[in-house]
């Protein structure tokens, strides 16, 4: 039998914190830990030790960031803690903030996700299994924002397509099944993203990586 994987969650509304994990417990995870302000949050995170950390990025006790935060120092302690926040409106610096070590086992949701269930645990396995996962309209509007660069101006739409897909964490076969075309299609335009992007095939093992970062962080 496979050992369910566990979870802390940090969100001050009360409502919304059992809504969260009565939605992961149907899912299949174990809630370990709850917490309802940043510091109360750190320190389950890291007592605690889950394997998901899903937190609200404005908590208490300064209502600022402070909830990204507590999760960024659980990730710096414990990089083996996946990490999944969710935001009320869409900042792209705390997108940058939370991917600035890689995009590996941590995800960025506007809360309006959590009400569609099945995308919501959708993201929170992928985080938990070390992949990525970005909210679908972050996506798009840090794109809409970035089409007038060079390097992204290059991009064809169905390399955009592809691309977007690509930053919401999906694998070569999750993209083919999403744009409904072929594997090897999606492989010769991954491969056109690397070169428009100037990714050399030296950077071969991170290439992925430093695409997807193109896209989300702040330069």
């Amino acid at each position: 039998m496979t050992t369910p994987r566990s979870v802390a969650i940090g969100e001050d509304d009360v409502l919304l914190r059992e809504g969260i994990e009565r939605v992961l417990t149907v899912a299949g995870f174990e809630v370990v830990a709850c917490a309802s302000d940043a510091d109360d949050l750190l320190r389950k995170g890291l007592a605690h030790r889950p394997d998901l950390l899903v937190a609200d990025i404005n908590m208490p006790p300064g209502n600022g960031d402070d909830g990204l935060l507590a999760a960024i120092e659980v990730r710096r302690r414990r990089p083996e803690t996946a990490v999944l926040v969710l935001s009320q409106y869409f900042e792209e610096r705390y997108v940058a903030e939370l991917m600035a070590d890689g995009p590996e086992g941590v995800g960025y949701l506007l809360k309006e996700r959590v009400g569609k269930v099945e995308e919501f645990v959708d993201a929170a396995r992928r985080v938990a299994d070390g992949q990525s996962a970005v909210d679908p309209e972050v996506v798009a509007r840090m794109l809409g924002r970035r089409r007038k660069r060079p390097a992204i101006a290059a991009l064809s739409p169905r390399e955009l397509e592809v691309m977007a897909a690509m930053a919401e964490g999906k694998s070569n076969r999750g993209i083919a099944e999403a744009l409904t075309i072929s594997l090897t299609a999606v492989e010769k335009h991954v491969t056109r993203i690397f070169s428009k992007l100037g990714l050399d095939h030296g950077q071969t093992e991170h290439r992925r990586v430093h695409a997807v970062l193109t896209y989300l962080r702040e330069t």
